[in-house]
């Protein structure tokens, strides 16, 4: 029988590839072009729970005009920043298209982590005002960190209102994105004051079944947009009335969570991102719009990275290869 080899890559040698923001970007406007024209398979991801409000979900995809076919095996755990752990770990494998001989192995922390910030700041190119200069973040964790970097790739940020629960994490995400960034970034003693200032608003808390919100109606001002990629862990079912286009990046998925007890006080989406980006569905409309991308972070988005990953650490020498 004919040896095959894959290639390993860790979480130093994703990153080592290198991939932009903006590259990352287009990589998921192509490949929610691609949903929106209904070229990708994607399964609705099935998922492990060991603990409460954790997981260990099984993300399949194929894309076939990307030549990416693979799944990510990724856990979520609320409670590892307590033993000192990340909160999102896990593996990602692609598949030879012709043969489903698996071809490459890598580490899913770099590429969860960008692509999710890449995918609100998609979401916000059709859904924000172009001119949007103000961010509040909510939760100053790694998703606070790329979403900033993700959103003022797309948008002259000129100022940015950080809350956090725990005062020890705002304060290091203020003095680290304040030098890395050039951006004003400003800290402030409660969600309110970082939401009601903004003109793009992300949430990125943990992501709970039974959550207790705190943003009320009226935060979000008119002409706002929000991506809540903690679900609805921080929005109270009554802001969440007044989002005039609620978004998400897939109703299959948005329905499975919905029937296995998420989304109780959340309004139906009116849209997947899929249709928004080809044109089946309207954008924003409207200067004063509240609009909102929901997404639940898709496996089309992890393939579309990592397909592009392994293409690049291969010319570069990249990896280590292994023998199946």
């Amino acid at each position: 029988m004919r040896s095959h080899q894959l290639l390993y890559l860790s979480r130093n040698d994703v990153e080592a590839v290198a991939l932009d923001m903006k590259t990352l970007i287009d990589l998921l406007d192509a490949a929610f072009k691609e949903k929106g024209a209904g070229r990708v398979e994607m399964p609705p991801k099935p998922g492990l729970h060991t603990r409460p409000d954790a997981f260990i979900h099984a993300m399949p995809a194929f894309i076939p005009a990307l030549g990416a076919a693979g799944m990510k095996w990724v856990s979520g755990y609320p409670e590892n920043h307590t033993r000192g752990l990340p909160y999102i770990s896990g593996l990602l494998i692609l598949n030879d298209t012709a043969t489903g001989i698996p071809s490459v192995v890598m580490d899913c922390t770099w590429i969860t982590a960008s692509r999710t910030a890449a995918a609100s700041a998609l979401a916000a190119r059709y859904l924000a005002r172009a001119g949007s200069r103000t961010l509040g973040i909510l939760a100053c964790g790694v998703q606070g960190r790329t979403n900033l970097q993700a959103i003022a790739t797309l948008f002259p940020i000129e100022r940015v209102y950080a809350y956090d629960v725990l005062p020890d994490a705002q304060r290091r995400f203020v003095a680290e994105m304040n030098a890395s960034t050039g951006i004003d970034i400003i800290g402030v003693d409660h969600p309110k004051k970082a939401v009601e200032v903004s003109d793009i608003v992300v949430t990125s808390g943990p992501i709970l079944k039974r959550p207790s919100p705190v943003i009320q109606k009226d935060w979000l001002r008119a002409g706002a947009f929000a991506a809540a990629l903690d679900f609805d862990s921080y929005w109270t079912g009554d802001a969440l009335k007044q989002v005039d286009k609620l978004v998400t990046d897939d109703l299959a998925q948005y329905k499975y969570y919905q029937n296995v007890g998420y989304f109780q006080q959340t309004p139906d989406p009116s849209a997947d991102l899929g249709e928004i980006v080809t044109g089946g569905k309207p954008g924003r409309e409207r200067e004063d719009e509240r609009t909102m991308a929901m997404n639940l972070g898709l496996a089309l988005e992890d393939m579309a990275v990592a397909v592009e990953i392994d293409r690049r650490a291969r010319e570069r020498g990249i990896g280590t290869w292994l023998s199946l």
